[in-house]
């Protein structure tokens, strides 16, 4: 496969991975040292850990990702290597997913004080999210894992 064929989805990787850095850096720094109401920033402390500790397992994620691309450009998309990597990107997704459901009673707190129940539904957003990408993933890797079955046992019949 051409190296090149590629490179639009190393883009976008390195494209979404972007935001996410500039807000760990810049946003979550700013909404902790001024909080929109200071009778509750003790609630939002919970939160933004969680939002940094998220971070590590999402740009693991896009590690792998960009992992498997490279597997794709040497021609080794139908390896164990594929496999592992997509394994990796599901534990990343179910994590990430894992992290926003332990925050979500201190979001529920957050938008009880500031009645606003629609920040529920905001703090869901990355649970389901991440949830759906684990299941694709995971759906992925055991097609992924028949193709590799199936390949091999035509290899040994010919």
């Amino acid at each position: 496969m051409k190296h090149g064929s590629t490179l639009f989805l190393k883009i976008a990787v390195f494209l979404i991975g972007t935001p996410v850095l500039a807000l760990c850096i810049f946003g979550l720094i700013k909404l902790a040292n001024n909080p929109v109401n200071p009778n509750y920033a003790h609630i939002l402390y919970p939160i933004l850990i969680g939002m940094y500790v998220s971070a590590v397992p999402f740009y693991m994620a896009l590690y792998q990702a960009f992992k498997l691309l490279s597997y794709i450009d040497k021609n080794k998309a139908f390896s164990e290597l594929s496999v592992k990597a997509l394994k990796n990107i599901k534990f990343c997704a179910m994590t990430i997913s894992g992290l926003y459901v332990v925050m979500m009673p201190f979001v529920y707190l957050v938008a009880d004080l500031d009645d606003a129940p629609g920040l529920i539904i905001i703090g869901m957003v990355p649970i389901f999210a991440s949830m759906v990408i684990a299941v694709f993933a995971a759906v992925l890797q055991r097609l992924l894992k028949e193709a590799i079955d199936i390949k091999s046992e035509n290899d040994l019949t010919v």
